[in-house]
């Protein structure tokens, strides 16, 4: 079915979208996010080289005119770093797309919801597609919308934990109050974290320690794409409403 997730006026084919971290090499990175069907590939501009082409590079392994590369500021406990690293990835002819992130605590690694906003506000009135990392707090999320964000990213859970959806009400709550894309980023470790996400009507979903942390992250990438077109078109039919006693499959009316 075509189901294009739309932007700012770029169209998404996926609503898997991959990271590129934690892999053992380029080449099973390159497999999972083959398997894993998605179009979108976020890089940490800190951590991954993107820009030294005489040094091993994740761009030969991910064709830029196949997949669109969504620098990211991981590993920025600053506005002041995250704003450079954002600056960095563009400069050097990436994408005006940055997955924004102010880390506010290293051992949760929760966002600095404070310098989240800030950044936002900078970045996007330097024509930046801003699409920020943040809690799942609907007042934070309707902020960073006021900032001029794109779209807004809540964690399902902490990073890297593999939790699943902690909270379903309050992303439930962010998609009712925001009028832009919401993706849920973080805490996702396997398809039915996926699948629920997309149940509760996100936009896309985001996942990295997910696959890559997988014991086969090729068949995991598999599971998760699976798992999100599940969740999106059981979203779009719509579920029956939960009752607390039993409904019979078959009516009675006209039997003997």
């Amino acid at each position: 079915m075509d189901d294009t997730l739309i932007i700012r006026g770029i169209e998404f084919k996926s609503r898997l979208w991959v990271g590129s971290g934690k892999y053992k090499d380029f080449e099973e990175t390159a497999k999972a996010i083959e398997a894993s069907g998605s179009d979108v590939v976020t890089v940490a501009t800190r951590r991954v080289n993107i820009t030294d082409r005489k040094a091993p590079n994740l761009l030969d392994y991910i064709d830029p005119k196949r997949y669109k590369i969504l620098p990211n500021t991981a590993g920025c406990y600053t506005v002041e770093d995250a704003l450079r690293y954002a600056r960095l990835g563009r400069e050097a002819g990436i994408s005006d797309l940055v997955k924004l992130e102010v880390i506010g605590d290293e051992k949760t690694l929760f966002p600095d919801v404070c310098g989240l906003l800030q950044a936002t506000e900078i970045l996007a009135k330097e024509g930046f597609i801003v699409l920020p990392y943040t809690t799942d707090d609907p007042v934070v999320a309707k902020r960073l919308v006021e900032a001029g964000a794109a779209a807004v990213m809540p964690l399902g859970a902490p990073i890297g934990s593999g939790l699943g959806i902690r909270n379903p009400y309050n992303i439930k709550i962010i998609l009712e109050t925001v009028k832009i894309p919401v993706v849920v980023d973080a805490g996702v470790g396997t398809a039915s974290d996926a699948a629920i996400a997309m149940e509760l009507g996100c936009d896309a979903v985001l996942i990295n320690t997910g696959i890559a942390g997988a014991k086969d992250a090729i068949l995991m990438a598999t599971a998760m794409k699976y798992g999100v077109l599940a969740g999106r078109a059981a979203f779009k039919a719509g579920r029956i409403g939960k009752k607390l006693y039993a409904s019979a499959s078959s009516p009675f009316e006209g039997m003997l």
